[in-house]
């Protein structure tokens, strides 16, 4: 697992290289705020070998943050991503690794029928219910220990230092809110045990629409709410340290700010205080917050897609480092993600870092 120590040895053999607030406060150190992303690209040889690397690549040139998930690209993600991390020239203890779970996985392919793949694996397998199933997303406790145990093997790891439960207002298609929190609550105590076993360093969710829509909308989780069950699931459990619940990943870029912008959640202990954004109550409780889509899945790497008045105000040579350094100038986040499997790419995502992101105040002022 990283290490405190092994994560400042990391900076300081990179931090000279970029911009002041380039690492970050990050699990029991600091890390790259650009990180390393996996989700995109077809499920082929071919991409699993340019993945690999340009993910080397990039843990050999400053970036330590790499994020996976248990179903991307139909399950060889994490696997290209443990042969980086072994074949790079680092230390694993150096790395802040993160993972998911809540979609279950093809077996490195996407089948002809996934509906059936899914009731012939895991429901005839007894590894989950037809009642716990919105499509192929689960938050069966069960389920979600067996992805986290997949992880675990594809990734050539101990630990995973920050476990996301993915996507969970998916679970809202089927049933209620309150239900949705209740087994969030399950799937929390699960991790806490987890964690105290040393198979994950922190948990947390990653969200699409969830912690960014209003309160009136159909896929709203309330952040106070989930904070409320960690809590719950952390006396359950019975750790000295309240609970592990530490991360949020949310989609963040200039033209989808809702997550700073929309005033849709509470302060978990100020009930009377007028709502506030997802990174304002993530700010004051501590969390660290992960940007997904950091560059809006492309659209925003072209000349004329930043706002001419923001773009105007933002540090980088290209629109890709611009948009990836407006995404790290919001409060509370900790690491912005970009995915590639090219390596001139990866050079200018990671030369991002080398520009300071806004200031608080010019940062608030692109809203004004």
């Amino acid at each position: 697992m990283a290490t405190r120590d092994a994560l400042w040895r990391y900076r300081d053999e990179f931090g000279d290289a970029f911009g002041r607030t380039y690492f970050r406060r990050f699990g029991p150190g600091v890390a790259s705020s650009v990180g390393l992303g996996t989700y995109r690209g077809a499920a082929t040889a071919a991409v699993d070998d340019a993945a690999r690397e340009v993910l080397q690549l990039g843990l050999e040139s400053g970036v330590n943050h790499v994020d996976t998930a248990v179903n991307y690209r139909c399950g060889r993600a994490e696997r290209v991503v443990g042969a980086a991390l072994r074949d790079a020239a680092v230390d694993r203890e150096a790395v802040v690794l993160a993972s998911k779970g809540g979609f279950l996985p093809f077996a490195g392919e996407r089948p002809t029928d996934p509906a059936a793949y899914v009731r012939e694996r895991f429901v005839d397998a007894g590894l989950v219910e037809p009642a716990d199933l919105a499509g192929a997303h689960t938050l069966a406790p069960r389920a979600i220990e067996w992805s986290l145990d997949r992880s675990l093997e594809r990734l050539g790891v101990e630990t995973i230092d920050a476990y996301y439960v993915h996507a969970p207002e998916t679970q809202l298609r089927v049933r209620d809110r309150e239900a949705v929190y209740d087994r969030l609550e399950a799937v929390f105590e699960a991790l806490e045990r987890r964690r105290l076993a040393g198979d994950i360093g922190q948990y947390g969710v990653a969200t699409w629409d969830a912690l960014r829509v209003d309160r009136s909308a159909d896929a709203y989780l309330s952040l106070r709410e989930i904070l409320s069950r960690a809590a719950s699931a952390g006396r359950a459990v019975g750790p000295d340290d309240d609970h592990g619940f530490g991360v949020l990943q949310l989609p963040f870029t200039v033209t989808m700010a809702d997550a700073f912008t929309r005033a849709s959640q509470r302060l978990p202990n100020d009930p009377e205080r007028a709502p506030t954004s997802t990174l304002q109550v993530a700010h004051e409780a501590n969390l660290s917050v992960v940007t997904s889509a950091s560059l809006g899945g492309g659209d925003l790497t072209t000349a004329g897609s930043i706002p001419a008045g923001v773009d105007a105000t933002l540090a980088g040579d290209t629109s890709a480092q611009r948009a990836l350094n407006f995404a790290r100038s919001a409060p509370a986040v900790r690491c912005s993600l970009v995915g590639t499997t090219d390596a001139d790419h990866l050079r200018e995502n990671v030369a991002a870092g080398t520009f300071d992101p806004l200031g608080a105040s010019a940062f608030d002022a692109a809203f004004a």
